[in-house]
């Protein structure tokens, strides 16, 4: 009996309490997007009181896919979250690609984006080396994609690559040290923002004028102003992504069937809060039409503009780009983490389903921490990295991650009627308003989602519809998942 003991495969431990729970909910939330995106969105839409609205809008917008899939989470609290609800809904077609987006490039190419901007916030102190200008313009052709050049930017680009491995191997070696280091940086990171915003407001120079002034006027109607709405929501929501990762962590939880929704309800009320907290200190501190304008200005040259950077020097003076290089680098930090440690989960719920390699099913059995998902997720970012192309391709993905958001609240309402007995420990407030709400909101994004990119093709201010070569970039998993079906039923026929 004992020797049986020994040969059973080690299984993940419920670990993970509710505030750590919390502080991953968050610091998957809040990375670099709050510092970057704010510059971008105020050129596209320079009125501060329809930017507040985009802010509000769609963290509305989140909170109510946050409150339905809190109820599914409380359902099917095992290890893969979204994956799993997926494979209960429709189906283990339907899990399984979306299992491969995340893999392929949602939420690695999401690590890569996040541990590229730590990395280029280091930079601020010193110099990355770089090799010499023949290596750097090396360059590979890939259609649809893009030029892969692996030797440019090559120290930034190492950093980058020493990070997803360190905190990789923190996470191979525990769930307890991988918690205790995202309840550390999520506090630091809310600690400095809280401190941006008051300081801001107590002895930065500003003025509340600013609110009521928009820097441009839409002569054309309602219909420019609500486009330049959508567009300028692409970058709230880009702030806010990362709301539905927790469910990844769902086997690791304790008590996931009361502190998942708790978890998830109170992170998501927390970054909405701070969104809207520091978007005020920006608007005190400058002019939307002054952000707009220096973010062009930035961009004509090649160089970035950070709003925070300005608000920052409002109190500090030439110290405050240094504190917001620090911020960035404690936020992006903590995010990586988080991130890394969640999305692992998923890779190893399909190897458990027998959809995915099979070796990634397998549990340390001293750590118990699904080491080989982590070291391949791992592998594979870094070739993004090496690649320079993970920008690219996540931007194809923002199209289909929405699909699948709107899919992921219809589950709520699937599994409703497919599943009316299934014990639930939490339900979604105002059923089936909100998840009906959120679905009508994310096809409405979708759609003019799609629209734009077209419109941005025809017009060749694209190369691409990014949006189409996002669900074929989804598509490619297809001949993967009949080769692991095929398999599947081979080895249950042997049975």
């Amino acid at each position: 009996m004992d020797y049986a003991q020994k040969k059973q495969p080690a299984e993940l431990l419920r670990e993970i309490g509710l505030i750590a729970a919390v502080a991953f909910a968050i610091g998957s939330v809040i990375g670099s997007g709050i510092f970057k995106k704010p510059g971008l969105m105020a050129s596209q839409l320079e009125s501060p009181l329809l930017l507040l609205a985009v802010w509000v809008v769609a963290g509305v917008m989140t909170l109510f896919g946050t409150l339905s899939l809190a109820e599914i989470s409380g359902m099917f609290p095992q290890a893969g979250g979204q994956y799993i609800f997926f494979n209960r809904s429709y189906g283990e077609f339907a899990g399984y690609l979306y299992g491969w987006a995340v893999f392929i490039v949602i939420q690695t190419g999401s690590i890569a984006s996040i541990a590229y901007v730590f990395s280029d916030s280091l930079g601020y102190f010193f110099t990355f080396p770089r090799l010499g200008p023949a290596w750097e313009s090396f360059a590979l052709h890939i259609p649809w994609v893009g030029a892969i050049t692996p030797f440019k930017f090559i120290g930034l680009k190492g950093c980058t690559i020493l990070l997803i491995l360190f905190l990789t191997v923190i996470n191979y070696l525990g769930v307890r040290f991988g918690s205790a280091i995202q309840i550390i940086f999520t506090g630091l990171k809310v600690a400095v923002i809280l401190a941006i915003v008051v300081l801001a407001f107590t002895i930065g120079h500003g003025s509340l004028a600013n609110f009521t002034q928009s820097g441009v006027s839409f002569s054309g109607g309602s219909a420019p102003v609500f486009l330049a709405f959508i567009i300028a929501m692409s970058g709230a929501f880009w702030a806010y992504d990362g709301w539905i990762n927790l469910t990844y962590l769902a086997g690791e939880i304790k008590n996931p069937q009361k502190n998942m929704p708790r978890a998830m309800i109170t992170a998501a009320v927390v970054f909405i809060s701070i969104y809207l907290l520091i978007n005020l200190a920006y608007f005190y501190i400058i002019p939307v039409h002054e952000m707009g304008g220096k973010y062009l200005a930035a961009e004509s040259t090649g160089q970035s503009y950070l709003v925070a950077t300005d608000v920052a020097s409002s109190f500090l003076g030439s110290w405050g780009g240094s504190l917001i290089a620090v911020a960035i680098m404690i936020s992006t930090f903590g995010t990586v983490n988080g991130t890394l440690m969640m999305s692992a989960r998923v890779y190893y719920a399909m190897a458990r389903e027998k959809l995915f390699f099979r070796k990634l099913a397998h549990v340390h059995p001293r750590f118990r921490t699904p080491g080989p998902s982590l070291v391949l997720q791992a592998v594979w970012t870094s070739i993004l990295i090496l690649s320079g192309t993970f920008d690219q391709l996540t931007d194809m993905l923002i199209f289909v991650s929405w699909i699948f958001y709107a899919a992921a609240a219809l589950s709520v309402i699937v599994l409703r009627r497919k599943l009316p007995d299934h014990e639930r420990p939490y339900k979604v407030p105002g059923y089936p308003l909100l998840p009906v709400l959120f679905i009508v909101f994310a096809m409405i994004y979708v759609f003019f989602t799609l629209y734009s990119d077209i419109a941005n093709f025809s017009s060749g201010r694209a190369p691409l519809i990014n949006s189409l070569l996002g669900l074929l970039l989804v598509a490619s998993g297809i001949p993967g998942y009949l080769f692991w079906k095929s398999r599947k039923k081979k080895e249950q026929c042997q049975c």
